[in-house]
């Protein structure tokens, strides 16, 4: 099993992001996903450094792919998105149906169709592999159970990723709640997320955790972490997914890179990543129950 790191959903400063990736290029990921998914404001890197990045990956060792935005809303979120689809070096994550377009048009046939493209039936799987994709990112929501049952049902035979840990992505809109929780606009919005490491903790009225804001996009509290649960994941996916988070991002690489390999039980990679999640973790969404509950099998 390949082991991923998905992109950069927050919104950290330049220096710290490069820093990062520099740790990553001599941890045990096979793929690293790259660029501004989230919101087109974030600019601390352009294209041109994502590609710089990429090409140091590269360098190590390492498959890079350039993520696409998950939300295009203006002609200077198109003109990135084809500047990103035009480079020819690395293969990308198309996150918009805008992106599969422009990709199809291209002659790309190497793409990869990324989570936020709802693949939930063989039809739509057919159709993006007809289009060219040659990996696809199971929604986070989808369980295992339904993941099977369309990957036994005439689905093509191209690479199946699956996200493993992270906060789950629920939501992206063209509103800001970043912004809006310091009583700002989103088009004034003083870049309040930058250097929020893992998004603001959104808490009901009795202070239990229930969101996590982060900017444009919606995410869980909880960390979804489905180390325990790598024996079936493995029934399905080629490739599990890491998010990464503010501290711990490659610690937690190593984890799943000896969990995949068999140095280590699912049960007790599960105990041991608990001192690196920023919150409770939760699997319930791949158990087909809500995404969350934390689901053990008696």
């Amino acid at each position: 099993m390949k082991i991923a790191l998905g992109p950069l959903l927050y919104y950290w400063p330049r220096q710290a992001t490069l820093d990062f990736y520099a740790q990553v290029a001599d941890s045990p990921v096979h793929t690293v996903y790259l660029g501004e998914t989230v919101c087109s404001r974030r600019h601390e890197l352009r294209l041109d450094d994502w590609l710089d990045v990429a090409a140091m990956l590269k360098a190590a060792g390492k498959e890079a792919v350039m993520s696409s935005q998950s939300l295009i809303e203006s002609e200077s979120d198109l003109k990135a998105l084809r500047r990103i689809v035009a480079q020819a070096d690395f293969r990308v994550e198309a996150n918009d149906m805008s992106a599969v377009r422009l990709l199809t048009a291209a002659g790309r046939r190497d793409w990869i169709a990324g989570p936020t493209l709802n693949i939930f039936n063989p039809a739509t799987l057919g159709l993006m592999a007809d289009a060219g994709a040659t990996r696809w990112v199971a929604p986070p929501e989808m369980s295992g159970a339904v993941l099977a049952e369309l990957l036994g049902s005439g689905a093509p035979a191209i690479e199946t990723e699956v996200l493993g840990w992270g906060r789950l992505p629920l939501a992206h809109s063209a509103r800001c709640f970043t912004a809006r929780h310091y009583n700002l606009q989103k088009d004034t919005c003083e870049f309040r997320c930058l250097g929020i490491n893992d998004g603001l903790m959104l808490r009901t009225r009795e202070g239990e955790p229930f969101l996590t804001l982060n900017g444009v996009q919606t995410q869980s509290a909880r960390v979804h972490n489905l180390l325990g649960d790598l024996p079936s994941v493995r029934q399905s996916a080629q490739v599990v997914r890491v998010s990464p988070q503010g501290e711990n991002t490659v610690k937690v690489l190593e984890l799943f890179r000896d969990a995949a390999a068999g140095e280590l039980p699912p049960q007790e990679a599960l105990q041991r990543s608990a001192e690196w999640m920023v919150e409770a973790p939760c699997n319930g969404f791949w158990h087909g129950r809500p995404g969350v509950e934390q689901y053990v099998a008696s």
